[in-house]
């Protein structure tokens, strides 16, 4: 499935991306939930595939404390500005590579090849649950043995908030289709231009089973600005340990692993 509504979203996004992490009104608790948990889970001078990486915050973080990065992502106006973001900060020396990729495909790898794979985008960004079974697939395979996977993903019920919080979308709650959309599918199309769209969000509940039955165990779900209910339900993590395979944490949005079972979604409760 394509993947160019999302592609051009980030194109128009450029330095607010950067900054949206750095910001008290956006994504500063985010961060700081998730470095810490990274923190945790990391191994020192860790090898580290972060696709959908971006501008490249959390890869210059990564690369400040010591570990190998590698950045990848859908975009390469993001990553045009995680390019100079990373020079200007004298890390370029910790990243390996900065190459345009998409988290369903990872070919470029081999099997094997990370100590950690960190996705804080693309899985809450698939729609296709084809899709989403070949990136989990992908990100399993790439990492080593007892690697550990951080990855990101978003309540469903956070697009029913974000559509009560924007005065010009709350026209889509009256629109049957939508709502049964988000509702059952989990799929969030937004037909505003220039915002966010091609959004997947999952029931917290059915998370761990998924990624249970991809062979990962849950470490730990947290959330980054909220209790994973249907009435406060926008950011969440979850961490995963993968039994004899790589670990997984799953971080910001909220995080879910993949079956592949192609009938199963993760909004299914």
């Amino acid at each position: 499935m394509t993947h160019e509504p999302v592609k051009n979203y980030y194109a128009g996004f450029g330095e607010r991306e950067w900054e949206r992490l750095k910001s008290p009104d956006d994504g500063f608790v985010e961060y700081a939930v998730t470095r810490k948990m990274l923190s945790k889970y990391l191994k020192p001078k860790s090898r580290i595939l972060d696709i959908g990486g971006g501008p490249g915050r959390y890869a210059m973080w990564l690369a400040k404390h010591g570990h190998r990065v590698v950045l990848a992502d859908l975009s390469p106006e993001l990553l045009a500005i995680a390019r100079t973001k990373l020079d200007e900060a004298g890390v370029m020396a910790n990243i390996e590579e900065i190459v345009e990729a998409d988290a369903c495909d990872l070919s470029h790898w081999q099997d094997n090849s990370f100590d950690a794979v960190l996705s804080l985008g693309p899985l809450y960004h698939l729609i296709d649950a084809d899709d989403r079974e070949k990136a989990v697939s992908e990100m399993r395979r790439v990492l080593k043995p007892q690697g550990v996977a951080f990855a990101a993903l978003m309540p469903l019920y956070g697009f029913i908030r974000r559509s009560l919080a924007i005065p010009d979308e709350r026209r889509h709650l009256t629109q049957t289709e939508f709502v049964s959309r988000v509702l059952e599918q989990g799929v969030f199309i937004n037909d505003i231009p220039g915002r966010f769209t091609d959004g997947y969000g999952v029931n917290p509940a059915a998370v761990p089973a998924y990624f249970k039955e991809n062979g990962f165990t849950m470490e730990t779900l947290l959330s980054a600005q909220s209790k994973t209910t249907r009435q406060h339900i926008k950011r969440c993590s979850i961490s995963f340990s993968k039994r004899q395979m790589p670990r997984g944490f799953w971080a910001w949005p909220l995080t879910f692993c993949t079956s592949g079972k192609k009938n199963r979604n993760f909004a299914d409760g």
